[in-house]
């Protein structure tokens, strides 16, 4: 069995994975404060956080040194999105993070349909 220290990633066991449920990561909490999509740009501010962070946060706080998507930062912290929201959450909570909502373009804006067209030739 391998376990690393608190600080240096999640609890692991060879056989089971992680040692530390998910729940326990986010206190027991489902439903994060902010509203975060996905695809919402998260990016480290520069207020520091007052009070406890777990190492989790930390370890999300670090990753969003630039901007990066809420799915990214859960596929690096192995963890469920809806926990990683929560998390995530707490960090825009408390100033330490700014979340921008995702930018959609209109799928039947030509310039960009034969942007995409352009490209896949070029692939070919």
């Amino acid at each position: 069995m391998s376990a690393a220290a608190a600080g240096d990633g999640p609890w692991l066991d060879d056989a089971a994975g992680r040692l530390v449920r998910p729940y326990t990561v986010s206190n027991g909490r489902t439903r994060p404060t902010a509203t975060l999509d996905l695809l919402t740009q998260v990016m480290a501010g520069a207020t520091i956080p007052l009070g406890y962070l777990g190492p989790e946060h930390v370890q999300a706080l670090d990753l969003c040194r630039a901007p990066v998507s809420v799915a990214e930062v859960a596929a690096h912290l192995k963890l469920p999105a809806a926990v990683t929201k929560v998390l995530l959450s707490d960090l825009v909570d408390c100033g330490a993070l700014t979340a921008r909502p995702p930018v959609f373009h209109n799928p039947t804006d030509r310039s960009l349909l034969e942007a995409v067209l352009d490209g896949l030739r070029r692939q070919l």
